[in-house]
């Protein structure tokens, strides 16, 4: 029997330290947490200082048995979770069901031979300020759950749920929904010209930027037109020409937050994919001769500092590899943010030999592909900067100031790894201050002012991690759990907050202001930092919160808005069978709509996502709406199906084609197509529509003003 027993999360991570470790140890597995708060009561004793009582979670009462049973023959327990405040929460919950009088915590920051051997040589106790932030937040968190949301089941539905920094994001993806609601696009127009050098073929392109040194605003064909004539009057030459070196320095490596942002990104992975496919590779993979290794440093962590020795061995490799120029003098270093917590490092490597291609035939393609974004992210926050040319050009013409700019890569430096966007140089022909220009060319371009769009998964997490919103290990539980409870609904990678959500979020909003304010969230989590820290008690903290939230519950429970008997926001469709306004509800099914003169009138009317389009049908006048089929894929279909059956499999738009004049056009991969003549609409218009910033049948067509 092995001397010592060894205690991790999961099984795949028992796996691959076991491998590391000699005949004396044996490595096992909890399956996570082995501890909770009670699933049919709240748990935490409010008027005893929020004492939690914890519960062996049912599922895991023979997995304690056995780690029990173990311990009695073995000789020390290493309690080797992960290494955040959840880890050590499973730790403290172990040493306290393992009645063994031996106990010893180990930490490591890579799933390495090298890296748990030495945690086994320098054993510690377990972190009760983690421990006690992680209670904490568990507790905040449970208060909120269980008070909340029985007072949605009362006021709105019953299964409703509410989450104390869920429902924070929540109202930031319907703050936005209302911002581009409220937002109206203005008209402004953008002036080319094309100047032909005097003693050259080739030519300049510029914009007018100036006008009487005023910024040029323009905002109607009329004006472009006015501003024409009296462009093309003018004598031209260049007035100053700046040519400037530019170095543009790497990012650091990532954080949990920015390795989700850059996936989402560059290969398209949710946050929960992302996290899943980065925990496979911390615990460990099978490499060929090499065996089963963690190929990345822990995963969950909102540092970017890197250890030295993985500095040393990145410069090694970079001074190998891509030659010595790619070296800079100095070794790279990068500023924590002022919230960050900087328990460890940043996402690495665990090994820079083991480079991407090296290593892709023992991975999946998903694997791979997190892998490498990893890998080259961290080898560019270790390597030289770009250098980069840039020439601006001024030409003036009366009180008429054009401007050109071009750049061209001299030194890629990091960019040669790493490329955070598209690089690409732009060239402008030799020029010389005084050369005199001809006007060979003017055009113009009609455009809209933007609102902000939607937010994505990626931008989401951007913004929570900006207002100090959640913390690394939150941001995809965030994301799973709103989406999970028909919060919001994901359209062409965007999030759009259900009828649902906006309802809930307005209640919440007006009876709970400073539990639904980013600012006060995110002191929360300071608090909580705090805690960790071991600067306030974590009962403190709590307590704080209670006292405040406890008043503005007693106040909701009395003054909240019944959707269950009045329905929310009277729309304007009326009741065909008493006249009365029709008002959204929510029940079993979903939301519907009811007569607002229940219950003398039970009249009900299903709610369809109307598109906006005419159903094309002759002689039809239904309307082309959402629908779903029976195993869930959605299609367009007429509403006045089954007497009308039209269907669309791809969603229309309204708007009229440019080409035929077609009163539809339907969303095709990477834009739009009219289904009569089949050709696409102009980029501009696909573009606004992609960026899901404002209406599309508002826009105007695009315009152009010649020479």
């Amino acid at each position: 029997m092995p001397k010592n027993l060894v205690i991790v999360e999961s099984p795949a991570k028992a796996k691959t330290i076991n491998k590391f470790l000699g005949k004396d140890f044996r490595v096992e597995s909890c399956y996570g947490h082995i501890k909770d708060l009670p699933k049919k009561n709240l748990g935490i004793d409010i008027e005893n200082g929020f004492k939690p009582a914890y519960r062996i979670i049912p599922g895991k009462r023979k997995v304690v048995k056995k780690l029990k049973d173990l311990s009695r023959q073995i000789e020390k327990v290493y309690l080797a979770t992960d290494i955040d405040r959840e880890g050590e929460a499973i730790s403290w919950h172990l040493s306290q069901e393992l009645a063994h009088p031996d106990k010893a915590r180990i930490v490591f920051n890579q799933v390495t031979r090298e890296a748990i051997r030495e945690a086994i040589k320098r054993p510690g106790q377990v972190d009760l300020n983690k421990v006690n932030a992680q209670q904490g937040r568990r507790i905040l968190d449970r208060l909120v759950g269980y008070k909340l949301s029985p007072l949605l089941w009362e006021k709105v539905k019953r299964g409703l749920s509410a989450g104390r920094v869920q429902s924070v994001a929540v109202r930031l993806i319907c703050d936005r929904e209302n911002e581009i609601e409220k937002f109206r696009p203005e008209e402004y127009w953008i002036v080319k010209a094309r100047f032909g050098l005097s003693l050259k073929k080739a030519c300049l392109e510029a914009k007018l930027s100036l006008i009487d040194s005023q910024k040029v605003k323009i905002s109607s064909e009329a004006q472009v037109k006015e501003i024409a004539e009296k462009i093309k009057e003018q004598s031209y030459q260049i007035i100053r020409v700046r040519r400037e070196e530019k170095k543009k320095s790497p990012q650091p490596p990532f954080t949990t937050s920015t390795l989700q942002q850059a996936a989402a990104y560059n290969l398209r992975f949710s946050a929960a994919r992302t996290m899943k496919l980065a925990q496979d590779l911390y615990e460990g993979q099978e490499i060929g001769s090499e065996g089963r290794v963690g190929l990345i440093t822990y995963m969950r962590t909102d540092s970017v500092r890197v250890a030295k020795e993985a500095q040393k061995e990145a410069r090694e490799y970079i001074k190998k590899k891509l030659g010595e120029e790619f070296l800079p003098s100095k070794i790279p270093y990068y500023r924590n943010r002022k919230s960050s917590q900087d328990a460890h490092e940043a996402i690495r490597p665990t090994r820079i030999k083991r480079d991407p291609e090296r290593v892709k035939k023992y991975l999946s393609n998903p694997h791979y592909k997190l892998y490498q974004l990893i890998w080259r992210k961290f080898i560019a926050s270790q390597m030289e900067r770009a250098v980069i040319d840039t020439v601006k050009v001024d030409i003036q013409g009366g009180v008429y100031l054009f401007k050109a700019e071009s750049r061209k890569i001299r030194f890629p430096g990091y960019l040669l790894i790493y490329k955070e966007k598209a690089e690409k140089d732009e060239s402008l022909p030799v020029v010389k201050e005084n050369e005199k220009l001809k006007l060979e060319e003017l055009s113009s371009k009609q455009q809209f002012t933007k609102a902000l769009p939607r937010y994505t998964e990626a931008s989401l997490i951007k913004a929570l991690e900006e207002k100090g919103i959640g913390r690394p290990s939150t941001y995809a539980p965030i994301i799973f759990t709103i989406k999970k409870r028909g919060y919001v609904k994901s359209t062409r990678g965007w999030f759009v907050p259900t009828p649902l959500a906006r309802v809930v979020n307005d209640l919440l909003v007006n009876s709970f202001s400073t539990l639904l304010d980013p600012h006060f969230t995110a002191q929360m989590e300071e608090g909580l930092d705090a805690v960790e820290q071991g600067e306030r008690p974590w009962a403190d903290l709590v307590g704080d919160f209670y006292h405040h939230f406890k008043k503005d519950l007693e106040a909701a429970e009395q003054k909240m808005k019944d959707i269950k008997k009045e329905g929310w926001k009277a729309s304007s469709l009326k009741c065909e069978k008493c006249g009365g306004k029709m008002v959204l509800k929510f029940g079993r099914y979903g939301e519907f709509l009811a007569c607002s003169n229940y219950p003398r009138c039970k009249n009900t009317r299903k709610v369809t996502q109307k598109t906006g389009v005419r159903c094309p049908s002759p002689g039809c006048e239904g309307e082309i709406i959402e629908r779903s089929s029976k195993k869930g894929s959605i299609f367009y279909g007429c509403s006045r199906f089954p007497q009308c059956r039209f269907v669309l499999k791809t969603e229309p738009v309204v708007e009229n084609c440019p080409h035929c004049g077609n009163s539809y056009l339907v969303k095709v991969k990477n834009g739009l197509k009219c289904p009569e003549c089949g050709k696409r609409i102009e980029e501009f218009l696909v573009e606004e529509l992609k960026l899901g910033r404002v209406p599309f049948k508002i826009m105007k067509r695009r315009s152009t003003t010649g020479s």
